[in-house]
């Protein structure tokens, strides 16, 4: 019965999908500064910006299913002054277009905000094609973009207003699926807290650490759920928004009592948060059990986004035996 009633009490968290948050937050900021304007590639509905488009038809810019072009006006826009959004699926936009992130936006320093939407394997059944499992690693690797993963609707929302106020570039990454409001206890608003560049812990343990980021933060934090409710395992669990920069205070303190750390991502093992976060721990002599959970080096298994997270262990019952696994 208390399994029972801790599920619930977590189901009744979810919310909306980010993406609609995201659409809400640039409609309230374009109707206070006209000079905030977004750039699509075909992409309003799928970016659930319809109603964007019909409440400020000339602060929306259609270049269509060209990518490249996109970042470039976009860049263009930026360059004098507007406040712009520039809104593609991530597969395309960090692939198509990497030389116009590169050059146009980051090296010519104009701050555009990057808008990567169906990330990760959100586009299921459409396959390896579809999904972008490598933006992570190749903007790691580009100097001055702040990367940007939101877990919930409190943490969209509070991104896209920040990233509205920066002056340099900025990479925001959305699936589809819907999220919870706030991933963290209803009763315990404390952790409602968002900082560019600061991990927010949504719940403490100390047996060992879950960090996460986007939306695998969610399966995550039902698994130190779980772990409690069964094992008597307190788990902390760590929304890592933003990927880059880290919050290199908050993971070394973590690993200070040396407990296990496990990170989660919708993303490649290599070149995303689980490399970037080993890096940073072994280069300060850190020496924690550690373990990444991400997307293998394979072709993608086809299914839809749960289905995918079911089969590479991104789950609450694959990341319950995860953790089991590291403490034995």
């Amino acid at each position: 019965m208390a399994e029972i009633m801790a599920n619930e009490k977590v189901k009744l968290a979810v919310a909306k999908a980010n993406l609609e948050t995201f659409s809400e937050t640039v409609q309230a900021l374009a109707a206070q500064d006209r000079d905030v304007l977004v750039v699509t590639s075909d992409s309003r509905g799928s970016g659930k910006l319809v109603p964007f488009g019909q409440k400020f038809p000339e602060q929306i810019v259609e270049i269509g299913i060209a990518e490249q072009n996109l970042v470039g006006v976009a860049a263009g826009l930026a360059s004098m002054g507007k406040k712009t959004f520039a809104v593609s699926p991530a597969c395309f936009l960090t692939a198509r277009s990497l030389e116009q992130i590169k050059n146009d936006v980051c090296y010519s320093d104009n701050a555009v905000n990057l808008v990567g939407i169906s990330a990760g394997v959100s586009y299921g059944a459409l396959g390896t094609t579809h999904h972008s499992l490598h933006d992570f690693a190749v903007l790691r690797a580009i100097n001055n973009v702040t990367i940007i993963v939101p877990a919930d609707n409190f943490e969209t929302e509070e991104a896209i207003k920040a990233a509205a106020a920066m002056d340099s570039p900025v990479y925001l990454r959305f699936g589809k699926k819907n999220m919870p409001a706030s991933i963290c206890s209803p009763d315990d608003l404390t952790r409602n807290n968002f900082t560019v560049g600061k991990g927010r812990t949504v719940r403490d343990g100390e047996d060992l650490t879950f960090l996460a980021t986007g939306e695998a933060v969610w399966p995550a934090y039902e698994a130190a759920e779980k772990l409690a409710i069964e094992q008597n395992i307190q788990a902390k669990v760590v929304s890592l928004h933003t990927i880059k920069p880290l919050d290199s205070e908050l993971i070394k303190e973590i690993a200070s009592n040396g407990s296990p750390i496990i990170t989660v991502e919708e993303h490649s093992v290599y070149g995303g948060l689980g490399e970037a976060v080993a890096s940073l721990l072994m280069q300060g002599g850190y020496h924690n059990k550690f373990k990444i959970v991400g997307l293998p080096d394979d072709h993608t298994v086809s299914g839809s986004q749960n289905e995918i997270f079911d089969y590479y262990g991104i789950s609450e019952k694959g990341l319950a035996q995860t953790a089991l696994d590291i403490l034995n």
